[in-house]
């Protein structure tokens, strides 16, 4: 099984047909997530796959998109009226 990495996909996407496929597109690959900003555990080729399917979904002069690597071993921190992610201990991807 090939290893998987944590992630945090957010974007800002200016165009409301172009904001529901990136989010469609990010939601694909998210454990969890709040409006803009997921959570995603992927593969290299997920990752790339991710990377191209914003590509071209995005408009590069008005929209951004952001893919940070997080590290697995930190625990998730919440404030406010915000919710700690409640992911499984495993993941189905199929």
């Amino acid at each position: 099984m090939p290893a998987r990495t944590l992630y945090l996909a957010a974007y800002d996407v200016s165009c409301p047909r172009r904001l529901q496929a990136a989010l469609d597109r990010v939601r694909a690959h998210a454990t969890g997530g709040q409006k803009s900003v997921y959570e995603c555990w992927l593969t290299a080729a997920e990752k790339a796959a991710l990377l191209a399917d914003m590509a071209a979904v995005l408009d590069e002069r008005q929209d951004r998109f952001f893919l940070l690597r997080l590290d697995p071993r930190a625990r998730p921190v919440a404030l406010g009226s915000a919710v700690p992610a409640t992911d499984p201990p495993f993941f189905y991807a199929g």
